[in-house]
């Protein structure tokens, strides 16, 4: 799972990293510990008033919720996306075909749970300090307390996906998030290509060498928001 992550860099260097064409309202600042229900950035491609697809920076929030639900919070988690079998789950399967995100991130952390009980935080990153490109979904979802005319209404939310652990990450947790290769960013995105449960797998499959290649060293205990949090710990 992915349950807490990192993105230390500005509205501005993400969105020259993917290229964005569009910079949305309310980018949320750099955060060290990022937690489900918060807001995240996230890129997506739409072709809102246009023929071309157009890349964007939006804020959303870090847990989707389908079109369908009749409320903002969900009885069950949605801050991950299992992959194995996503196109079987309907909060999911109409995200898959079309709404396909990518989740900006500096590192994420994750907790190994030792012989005697006792959780070890991590913090796994890319080893040049690269930015992440976890695959996501998003979904907009309407309140039905505002009325139809109130702009304000419409709430963006996301999740992640995440797949069976790489062998070199699975002695930290026994799943992680799918880091997408820089060269299938636009695959992803493509509002144009319904996606399916093979396009799923294809992302999970070429997501093995990103995630293998991956950094990891032991963190203190995570409290507060800082760049302290990802210090190694001694």
């Amino acid at each position: 799972m992915c349950g807490r992550f990192v993105l230390k860099e500005t509205a501005e260097e993400v969105g020259a990293f993917f290229e964005t064409d569009l910079t949305g309202e309310g980018i949320p600042l750099p955060s060290w510990n990022i937690s489900p229900t918060q807001q995240i950035s996230v890129v997506v491609e739409s072709l809102k008033d246009s023929q071309k697809p157009v890349r964007r920076l939006e804020a959303a929030r870090w847990s989707l919720v389908p079109s369908w639900s009749k409320e903002l919070t969900l009885k069950f988690p949605t801050f991950n996306a299992r992959t194995e079998d996503i196109m079987s789950k309907g909060t999911w399967k109409p995200a898959v075909k079309s709404k396909r995100a990518i989740i900006p991130a500096s590192g994420y952390f994750e907790w190994k749970t030792d012989p005697d009980g006792r959780k070890r935080p991590f913090f796994i990153h890319d080893p040049g300090g690269s930015l992440l490109a976890f695959a996501g979904l998003y979904s907009w979802w309407a309140d039905p307390t505002r009325p139809k005319d109130d702009d304000s209404r419409w709430v963006l939310t996301a999740t992640i996906l995440t797949s069976p652990a790489v062998a070199e990450l699975a002695g930290i947790h026994d799943r992680n998030p799918v880091p997408l290769p820089k060269d299938l960013w636009q695959w992803w995105l493509d509002p144009l290509t319904e996606g399916d449960q093979s396009m799923v797998d294809a992302a999970v499959k070429a997501a093995i060498p990103v995630a293998s290649g991956l950094s990891f060293h032991e963190v203190a205990p995570i409290r507060g928001d800082g760049p302290e949090l990802i210090e190694p710990y001694s």
